[in-house]
């Protein structure tokens, strides 16, 4: 097969599927101390598997942000604007309503050791906009997306990689001048976060939160890369040829990100500009090599399993989450006490019969093909939901 049609890349949709189910992955282990390295992140500089999937999809994200926005001819209208906004509202919002059902949960049960009425402990529990974090991974797609979205309708597209260039050069240089890599609460970044978000609304991490405000801008390039990146993919139909842009594009990237990680440092957690450009690097790479294997060899058999992650991939992202959240909190009476469900699974059962590490990893692989029977079924039905 060398001819490839402008219709919906599979290839797309099972590097999606792989980022989500790889972030649901490492997000659920059954004992965060109990962590194989590849499936744990870098603590602060370096880069691992883990490190990957979360900055992949965002690459994938501003591919299909192209794609999405061609039946407008990427021309700005009220329409098309409205539509933007709306989905990044959306998006942010059911983030926030992630964290906070996780705070209710958490204050739930907690009030549950104190003599309380069940109105006074549901209260409590349902205030608490005062320490609720703010931003977080769902809330940094919505502002990437709305972002490159709106750059895509009301900027030329030959001027999009100088932009790129100006908000990574711009941000690398905030680092610099800020003391942007060091692992403390003395970091330009976590120095805005405090003053703007305040410490209540941030992530607990040595005064980092790794989705904070300033590192929204490298992200923001991040995505616009992947808008590029869609743009040289979609403009040629011969399946040799995509392939050859993006190995092309993928050699650039690593290269010329890992050459300048010895002047700025890959980091995820502040996003500097070389984990940008690295990861967008090898994703490009991947999406290259699956497009050959799929498309080129016509091996496909294997894909079901991430097609049906990569086809609704938010919403199997969110009702991961919620399912964990909710695993994690329902308790249930065990020994002289109770256990979450969580617990119970892992402790009483997984760990006793496989021990700490192949438990853990067992209960996220088992955690992982829940999500995934629940997103086959709606693949099975044709039920795409959009978010």
């Amino acid at each position: 097969m060398n001819q490839t049609t402008n219709k919906r890349l599979l290839a797309l949709d099972i590097l999606r599927g792989i980022t989500i189910a790889g972030m649901i992955l490492v997000n659920n282990p059954g004992s965060w101390s109990s962590i194989y390295a590849p499936l744990g992140h870098a603590e602060w500089t370096g880069l691992t598997p883990t490190d990957l999937v979360f900055p992949f999809f965002m690459f994938i994200m501003g591919i299909s942000t192209y794609i999405s926005l061609r039946k407008y001819d990427f021309q700005f209208s009220r329409t098309a604007a409205l539509k933007i906004i709306k989905r990044t509202v959306v998006i942010f919002a059911i983030g926030l309503g992630i964290a906070w059902f996780s705070l209710f949960c958490r204050t739930w049960n907690t009030l549950g050791e104190e003599e309380l009425s069940f109105i006074s402990r549901l209260g409590q529990s349902i205030w608490t906009f005062d320490h609720l974090r703010i931003l977080g991974v769902m809330p940094r797609l919505a502002l990437c997306y709305g972002a490159t979205a709106l750059l895509a309708l009301t900027l030329r597209h030959q001027y999009i990689p100088y932009l790129i260039a100006v908000l990574l050069g711009g941000y690398f240089i905030l680092l610099k001048l800020g003391n942007g890599f060091a692992y403390d609460s003395t970091n330009i970044l976590s120095v805005v976060d405090h003053a703007i978000l305040g410490e209540a609304h941030m992530y607990k991490d040595n005064g980092i939160d790794p989705e904070g405000l300033l590192s929204t801008i490298p992200s923001i390039a991040h995505v616009l890369i992947g808008f590029c990146v869609g743009r040289l993919l979609m403009q040629v139909k011969n399946v040799d040829e995509k392939i050859e842009r993006l190995f092309i594009i993928g050699t650039i990237l690593t290269f010329s990100g890992f050459l300048l990680s010895y002047g700025c440092p890959i980091s995820k957690k502040i996003w500097s500009p070389t984990f940008a450009i690295v990861t967008c690097g090898l994703a490009s790479s991947l999406l290259a090599l699956l497009i050959w294997i799929i498309d080129v060899k016509g091996h496909r058999n294997w894909c079901r399993f991430f097609e049906s992650f990569g086809v609704n991939p938010l919403f199997i992202y969110v009702m991961a989450g919620l399912l964990s959240i909710l695993l994690s909190n329902i308790l249930i009476p065990y020994a002289d006490g109770n256990i979450s469900l969580h617990g119970y699974l892992y402790k009483v059962i997984l760990q006793p019969l496989l021990g700490d590490y192949p438990g853990s990893l067992a209960f996220a692989l088992l955690f992982v093909t829940l999500n995934w029977s629940i997103g086959y079924i709606l693949y099975k039905k044709k039920i795409y939901i959009k978010i």
